[in-house]
């Protein structure tokens, strides 16, 4: 009980101190919002070392209702100020349960929601960052050659990290094609579905080749 308590009050401050400091300085949208999605998204990762997996449900739970109170009353701006519209939000919450309900596997948990928080997020701030040059459409939603590389070369990274600690499991060619499915999920997930469809699909392909 004083790991979940002290779960929940880490993410809020972190979200309370995060709001302040876009508030005061008006950094980038996309950045704010990605360092909210990679921070909280990596810390969540973890959870399964030291959380139970209904704890984890229950806050995915607790996640869906600070979300949808957060957005009718806009009390965290900073994450939901991104102009296109996106429901990313809602499908990271979703993610951190959906994925504890299909695995009980702590290192398959970790690496499907690092696929969500740092490949997905490396590769937002990277398309924005230096994407403009490069940039393709998929169903009607901009991406970019960089963004989407970053998204492959650290899913297969985090893979690889997987792999080390998986013996008996080939990944000589299976890990780059994971990534590679990954990667196109992560290209045709629509108004933010790719925070749920990622880690999903992760965690089922690795349950599947264990």
């Amino acid at each position: 009980m004083l790991e979940l308590a002290a779960t929940v009050l880490g993410i809020l401050t972190f979200l309370i101190v995060n709001e302040l400091w876009w508030r005061r300085h008006k950094i980038h949208d996309e950045f704010s919002r990605k360092l909210v999605h990679i921070t909280v998204g990596s810390f969540v990762a973890f959870w399964p070392f030291y959380l139970s997996w209904t704890e984890i449900e229950l806050l995915s739970i607790a996640f869906l209702l600070v979300v949808g109170l957060s957005k009718y009353l806009n009390l965290f701006q900073a994450i939901h100020s991104v102009q296109r519209p996106t429901w990313g939000e809602v499908f990271f919450a979703l993610a951190v349960g959906t994925i504890a309900l299909v695995t009980h596997d702590q290192w398959i948990y970790m690496a499907a929601v690092l696929q969500m928080s740092l490949a997905d997020g490396l590769a937002a701030v990277v398309g924005v960052r230096f994407g403009n040059s490069n940039r393709y459409r998929v169903f009607g939603q901009d991406k970019s050659v960089v963004g989407t590389l970053t998204f492959l070369v650290v899913s297969v990274a985090i893979l690889v990290g997987y792999g080390l600690q998986a013996p008996g499991v080939n990944f000589s060619a299976g890990l780059i094609g994971i990534s590679l499915i990954a990667t196109i999920w992560e290209n045709i997930g629509i108004l933010g579905s790719d925070n749920l469809l990622v880690p999903l699909v992760v965690a089922l392909l690795l349950g599947y080749a264990i």
